[in-house]
């Protein structure tokens, strides 16, 4: 596939506070919703957005970022909680499915509303061997952190190794604009029964995150060889 121009959207706020520095001297410009800058990888001209956090960020940002550059590819870098005893901390998560997860439907079945925002994401584009070692997986989203006492359920029903908030609507939003979509999460932190090893202790999250968001931002010109 060739690209000219692709889209980056990194979507917690210290996610892109690690983004910036790691760009230091692109300069930095508003939107009606968050800050991006420009940069350019490997020839092509790259488009670094803030996409926020929560499904409606995320979605709305991915929505005007692509009406407004017209990417060839949209990717997703950031952090996920992954289910212990599936994955470790420092595992990348190279999602070939996304599920939003926290649909209740109370007046028929939910399956009906699972599928339609469930996407499976073609990574045909991508060359192998991988620029990381990978675990090419579901990923679910939903917005909230993952509930202990469902984790047994989540990863019965949806099979699913990591959770985040906003993977599941910017690939259903490149799905439905007909953009290749590739989305990288590091695991920053487990969930298990017992609780979560962050919950209460956001240090732990920040402590990770620097970590896990710069391998990513190094290994992007090698993704898009």
């Amino acid at each position: 596939m060739k690209l000219e121009t692709v889209l980056v959207i990194i979507s917690a706020g210290v996610e892109w506070r690690i983004a910036t520095k790691y760009y230091a001297d692109c300069q930095l410009c508003d939107s009606p919703y968050n800050q991006w800058f420009e940069t350019e990888i490997n020839g092509i001209q790259t488009i670094f957005f803030h996409g926020g956090w929560g499904k409606i960020s995320a979605a709305a940002t991915a929505q005007y970022a692509i009406d407004r550059w017209q990417p060839d590819l949209v990717i997703n870098i950031g952090t996920c909680g992954g289910f212990a005893g599936r994955l470790e901390v420092g595992d990348i998560v190279l999602a070939d499915e996304t599920i939003v997860y926290d649909i209740y439907e109370r007046m028929g079945g939910a399956q009906e509303a699972l599928d339609f925002y469930s996407t499976h994401i073609n990574l045909d584009f991508l060359k192998e061997p991988y620029p990381l070692e990978v675990r090419r997986m579901r990923l679910i989203s939903a917005d909230r952190d993952i509930d202990p006492e469902e984790v047994t359920a989540l990863q019965d029903q949806f099979e699913a190794g990591a959770a985040d908030w906003e993977s599941g609507a910017i690939a259903w939003v490149a799905a439905k604009n007909g953009v290749c979509c590739l989305i990288l999460r590091g695991v920053s932190d487990l969930v298990d029964e017992n609780g979560g090893e962050a919950y209460g202790n956001i240090e732990l999250f920040w402590q990770r995150t620097p970590e896990v968001i710069t391998i990513l931002l190094k290994s992007l010109p090698a993704w898009l060889n």
